[in-house]
């Protein structure tokens, strides 16, 4: 699998890319958002490491181009470490969000579990049999990885897809933060506040006529969240 470091630091960037070779990836850099662009065009790329600070185009800038036109997943790498500068992240598209200087293990890690949901729910994953939900005008084909709304289709990022097709799966169920975290990101959670947050309203963006009083994707307040009963076509 082709990873993306960009950052313009080429210490860093040199030490990430030794992390991931040795576990069997293929690295390719940029220096700054613009050089990420191009890569992106020229290359499949199945995963980016963006730095938030690049001359040139900085990493928001150039996620929220790509988001434009590409699901893959998204890491975002910064050494601010404030909320703010979190959700700001994670508000233009990214996946996750990772604070320098990291553990570079951690890191892979991240990536390892970022590509595999990646391959089971994402472009890389090739059609099989498979269930079809439905909860209304709400219709998730697990088979093609396609979500629509009323006929309209609908483009998820890989963590929004797992999240609405845990919480599909489960209708009728409350979650909390916390357990959507851990099931969504395969790991314990810790402050997952601000980002599932984030990601739940992406999800009703997409899929609610009025995300402020949504249809499918509910809040149950000091509990967690739901999506309402479906039916379920196989």
């Amino acid at each position: 699998m082709n990873i993306l470091i960009c950052d313009d630091d080429r210490e860093i960037s040199r030490a990430i890319e030794i992390y991931l070779r040795n576990e069997g990836y293929h690295v390719i850099q940029a220096r700054d958002g613009l050089e990420a662009l191009d890569a992106v065009k020229k290359n499949d790329i199945h995963l980016i490491l963006m730095d938030v600070m690049m001359p040139r185009m900085d990493g928001i800038q150039a996620t929220m181009r790509i988001r434009q036109e590409k699901n893959i997943p998204i890491i975002m790498l910064s050494a601010k470490a404030q909320d703010y500068d979190k959700i700001n992240g994670l508000n233009v598209g990214a996946d996750d969000y990772v604070t320098k200087p990291f553990n570079p293990m951690e890191l892979v890690a991240r990536v390892k579990s970022q590509l595999r949901r990646y391959t089971d729910l994402g472009s890389l994953h090739k059609e099989e049999s498979g269930d079809v939900w439905r909860s209304g005008g709400l219709t998730l084909d697990d088979a093609k990885k396609s979500v629509e709304v009323d006929g309209r289709p609908v483009s998820l990022t890989p963590t929004e897809y797992r999240i609405l097709l845990f919480l599909v799966r489960n209708a009728g169920r409350v979650f909390s933060i916390e357990q959507i975290y851990e099931k969504v990101w395969d790991e314990p959670a810790y402050n997952p506040e601000n980002t599932v947050a984030v990601h739940i309203r992406h999800i009703r963006e997409k899929i609610e006529i009025d995300p402020g009083n949504p249809q499918y994707l509910k809040v149950v307040w000091g509990t967690g969240y739901k999506v309402e009963k479906y039916q379920r076509e196989v």
